[in-house]
């Protein structure tokens, strides 16, 4: 008998002698914790861009910076101090631009708008240094477009908007040349679209519109082998200014966005069979919020706009049960901001737009507090048919038994079977009776 030990969330299988096969997933949740207000930026702003650095610290750049307007600065947050140090400015006084960790440790920011144009000016960050310095230009000016880094280490700049409308061209960045070419073009027009890395190393490109333009539903493949772009179906609900985050199953999940108005709904593209399929709505319809993969899998999305501002409230999306539940608000309603996970386990939010559509300056951050795993023993067929198992845990906590044959059921469409006994001080034992009565029988324990 082979058992496989679980960690958090898994859906763990365990084949006995007897053939049949039985699962386990086991949730075990934790406190919930606060978010910490850190020291502020030291200038306020949205429409900036944050990225990770190898050194751990995060370069936050450009931006619109309350009553300076569009800025050229650039600071680092120190995730070891909680606080921000200035570092050398853009060439380029920008907003709604993209920057792209490259495989040097260097940081690409491309395109974006000053003021008066959309850019084509591209500039590269050395974190040794604290510099700027120009690049090579993009073929196309560009802003609310997305960039992409490839795993060859080109970056793949696809669609955006010029002064007067979107459009459908793309280009890759060589690193290694400094140079821009153009990379096919996407089948229609679009800005405020999102563009994922899927494990393949194709790139799935979703949605966009706004500006005028009616949102869109339709989603494509860029082929980094060919430079060809090709259709797939189209997305359940048009949208724009929305998330999509790779989950550890390949999929990809699309939340929240506008159409005429912010959207509540979410959907999964599977990459195997190029299908949408809808799942659990958030709580809360909002549009220019984040979402961050956390390290259970699930999806933490924060802030976005909607009723007219920006929201604090915090959801998570578990892949497990395909359902979002609230968790711990932010201090501070936002939108326009930015989420960066860090390498101490937090995840780091940076200004953004506040009360009455002003910069702000505050950071904030959240450290999910890591459940206790829940460790397997022996799990085994008894003589009259039934089925045991052991696992410890915490001592003295509450846990539920559930059942179901089919574990892609949601999670109210399991059946409560009770509670485990506590043989000692952190060992639990459950034995399910009905174990004989099916040929497959999947369980999962959940605290509380």
């Amino acid at each position: 008998m082979k058992i496989i030990s679980p960690i958090i969330r898994p859906l763990v299988l365990s084949r006995l002698a007897v053939g049949a096969i039985l699962g386990f997933s086991l949730i075990h949740s934790a406190p919930a914790t606060p978010w910490i207000t850190n020291s502020p930026l030291n200038l306020a702003r949205f429409s900036h861009t944050t990225t990770l650095l190898a050194n751990g610290k995060v370069l936050v750049a450009g931006g619109v910076g309350g009553i300076v307007g569009i800025t050229d600065s650039a600071e680092l947050y120190d995730q070891t101090t909680g606080t921000n140090q200035p570092t050398g400015s853009l060439n380029t006084f920008r907003r709604d631009h993209t920057a792209t960790l490259l495989l040097n440790g260097k940081v690409l920011v491309a395109g974006g708008f000053d003021g008066s144009l959309v850019l084509q000016h591209a500039e590269l960050y050395d974190p040794v240094t604290g510099t700027w310095s120009p690049t090579g230009e993009m073929n196309n000016p560009r802003r609310f477009h997305t960039a992409t880094l490839l795993p060859n280490g080109m970056v793949l700049v696809a669609g955006g908007r010029t002064n007067s409308a979107a459009i459908n061209s793309a280009e890759l960045y060589d690193p290694a040349t400094e140079t821009w070419q153009p990379s096919g073009s996407l089948s229609t027009n679009r800005n405020l679209h999102t563009a994922t890395l899927l494990p393949n190393g194709s790139v799935l490109v979703v949605g966009g519109g706004g500006f005028g333009a009616s949102a869109l539903a339709s989603a494509e493949f860029y082929d980094p082998t060919n430079g060809n772009w090709t259709l797939v179906e189209n997305m359940k609900v048009p949208r724009f200014a929305h998330t999509a985050t790779l989950l550890p199953n390949g999929q990809v999940l699309v939340a929240g966005g506008a159409g005429d108005a912010p959207l509540d709904g979410a959907e999964l593209f599977d990459p195997v069979s190029s299908n949408w399929s809808q799942v659990a709505s958030l709580h809360v319809a909002r549009d220019l919020h984040t979402a961050t993969l956390l390290p259970n899998g699930n999806v933490m999305v924060t802030g976005g706009f909607f009723n007219g501002g920006g929201t604090a409230t915090v959801e998570e999306y578990d892949p497990a049960t395909a359902t979002w539940a609230t968790t711990t608000a932010l201090n501070f309603g936002r939108w326009n901001h930015t989420a960066t996970w860090l390498t101490n386990g937090s995840v780091l939010v940076v200004g953004g737009r506040g009360p009455g559509g002003g910069a702000l300056g505050s950071v904030e951050t959240f450290t999910p507090q890591i459940p206790t795993a829940i460790v397997l023993i022996n799990p085994i067929r008894l003589a009259n048919g039934s089925f045991q198992f052991n696992f410890t845990s915490t001592p003295a906590t509450t846990f539920t038994t559930l059942a179901a044959t089919n574990p892609s059921l949601p999670l109210n469409n399991w059946t409560v079977l009770g509670a485990p006994v506590e043989i000692s001080s952190g060992q639990f034992q459950f034995t399910d009776s009905q174990t004989s009565d099916h040929p497959q029988r999947f369980h999962r324990v959940r605290s509380p």
